[in-house]
């Protein structure tokens, strides 16, 4: 595999999914309930589920397909959206910071470019 970094990202970031969503369950309910935002935390560790398994299928089909550039924008742009997204609500989330909902849009403008990248990269001059 020589997109291996892309995969170990992936990886790395789908552990961080599973750690923050059991620490947000189990040692932060009280934190979380105090500024009414478990709903709000637990949507930042979905939409981090979901983006890490976009994740994975860029860096396979990266390796598949190396010459593909938009497949590995899709994967940076979907990097970038659980950052942004995910990690604003994940703050917000923890500190009650209200204005961070501001950015948290473009976080979901980032998934859904990613989701568009990873539509043209599948042309059939592409793969």
């Amino acid at each position: 595999m020589k997109n291996y970094k892309y995969l170990q990202i992936a990886a790395l970031l789908g552990a961080l999914a599973v750690g923050i969503g059991a620490f947000g369950a189990h040692g932060l309910s009280e934190t979380l309930a105090s500024y009414g935002t478990a709903e709000t935390f637990e949507t930042a560790v979905k939409y981090h589920f979901y983006h890490v398994m976009a994740l994975l299928v860029c860096s396979l089909l990266m390796d598949t397909y190396p010459e593909n550039r938009k497949l590995k924008n899709a994967f940076w742009l979907f990097f970038t959206g659980i950052l942004i997204f995910s990690g604003s609500l994940y703050i917000l989330s923890l500190t009650g910071v209200s204005w961070l909902g501001a950015i948290t849009p473009i976080g979901g403008v980032a998934f859904i470019a990613g989701w568009i990248m990873m539509l043209l990269s599948a042309k059939p001059k592409n793969l």
